[in-house]
């Protein structure tokens, strides 16, 4: 069974980036799942799911429910029906691992049925992969769909401020509250922490893994739409989350 693993915290901490640098470092093959409505990881990876001829969850969901409507098999549950469509029309099979995202919710009410479609399929899915890796939208709330209930490590990715101190505590009561089971939690500091700022957060009695070094080539990358996977190894960013993924015993 694949280790699970999910990256969570603040809008802009940089969850998508420490993903794309992870893929780099993770034994193959590696399935990451894009929750986050922005969809920028896979840009980040340099792949254009549209031209590919990929669709989100959320789409593959709707073109489920459509059909149903218009007449297809009532003895054909919008599962079954969806499930196909996941593997085959939702799921990029890249070079070493592969990239599946939510999408953004274009029907009414909220995420609940996509959610509780993409939750029993993480399960079948995963079986295939030794890692599965969930790049989380900001903040909380997704922390309460509950996808994966059991997490063997958990990233907190934050920035230099006291809102990310709060934000620790908060995401452990909810993880509390919504029956997660995490067996390994981390915090890592993202290129914004100075040596002060490193200092500070090793004492909250949390794991802090280290922070993912400034390097203007990601950014460069990502404007001209090249995969971070593509950076030098020299690189710092790549170098400062391989030592983090060491700390963690994931490589």
């Amino acid at each position: 069974m694949a280790r699970k693993i999910v990256a969570t915290g603040r809008g802009g901490a940089g969850k998508s980036t420490f993903v794309a640098l992870m893929s780099r470092y993770l034994k193959p093959p590696s399935l990451l799942i894009d929750l986050d409505p922005d969809l920028s990881l896979a840009d980040m990876l340099g792949i254009d799911l549209r031209e590919q001829g990929k669709r989100t969850v959320v789409e593959a969901l709707y073109d489920a429910v459509k059909e149903r409507q218009r007449g297809g098999s009532p003895l054909t549950p919008v599962e079954d029906r969806f499930k196909g469509l996941l593997w085959g029309d939702c799921l990029y099979e890249g070079k070493g691992f592969d990239i599946m995202t939510l999408g953004t919710k274009d029907m009414e009410g909220c995420y609940c049925f996509p959610d509780h479609l993409l939750r029993k399929t993480i399960g079948e899915l995963s079986k295939n992969y030794t890692h599965v890796v969930v790049d989380s939208p900001a903040g909380l709330e997704h922390l309460n769909r509950n996808i994966i209930s059991e997490v063997d490590d958990l990233f907190l990715i934050l920035d230099p401020s006291e809102k990310s101190l709060t934000h620790i505590k908060k995401v452990k009561l909810v993880l509390r509250e919504v029956g997660t089971i995490y067996h390994r939690f981390y915090l890592v500091g993202n290129y914004m922490f100075d040596d002060a700022a490193v200092k500070h957060f090793e004492e909250v009695g949390e794991l802090f893994l280290g922070r993912i070094d400034y390097d203007p080539k990601v950014e460069e990358f990502n404007l001209s739409g090249k995969s971070l996977r593509q950076l030098p190894e020299s690189s710092p960013a790549c170098q400062s989350v391989k030592k983090i993924l060491e700390k963690a015993g994931l490589t």
